[in-house]
């Protein structure tokens, strides 16, 4: 499965300040009546899992999820897919790594652009001097705080190891 040049470099036109031109609920519809009129299955069939991904959350917890939410859902996914390739790298199946990276294409379409190192430095820093946090005990009130503030466009996880080498 390998996404066209215009499909893997299209961006949504999801703001960080939360204003959108439509909810990303409703762009992911779209998109996904797009690729059908488009026949493009393979973008069909990742959009249709982020549809059924939202749906199950939606339906489990009896809630309507907004945009922020569905961003969650976005990074969970692409975060799974990551474990993926890595497990399937490591057993030399290649052509499995393939599909979910195509995959991790589609949905980094609806993710806003990820933070410059710069930038997440600044919102690192500006989290610990908010929270006053001065040692690794206070790591769980500053990665509160730059959750926030980095939703969807930085890698938790990495995150999380500049906080900690910045407090510990």
């Amino acid at each position: 499965m390998t996404p066209s040049v215009n499909d893997s470099t299209k961006r949504h036109s999801l703001r960080i300040d939360g204003a959108t031109a439509m909810p990303l609920k409703g762009q992911i519809t779209e998109d996904m009546k797009s690729a059908m009129k488009a026949g493009d299955k393979d973008r069909l069939k990742v959009v249709r899992l982020i549809i059924a991904a939202v749906k199950q959350i939606e339906i489990d917890q009896r809630i309507e999820l907004d945009d922020a939410a569905v961003l969650t859902v976005l990074e969970k996914m692409v975060k799974q897919r990551r474990d993926s390739i890595e497990q399937f790298q490591k057993g030399n199946r290649n052509d499995l790594a393939d599909i979910e990276i195509a995959e991790i294409a589609v949905l980094k379409t609806y993710l806003p652009e990820p933070m410059s190192d710069a930038e997440l430095d600044a919102v690192i820093d500006k989290a610990i001097s908010a929270t006053g946090a001065e040692s690794i005990r206070d790591m769980g009130k500053v990665m509160g705080q730059i959750k926030s503030n980095a939703a969807g466009r930085a890698d938790m996880g990495a995150v999380g190891a500049k906080v900690k080498a910045r407090l510990g």
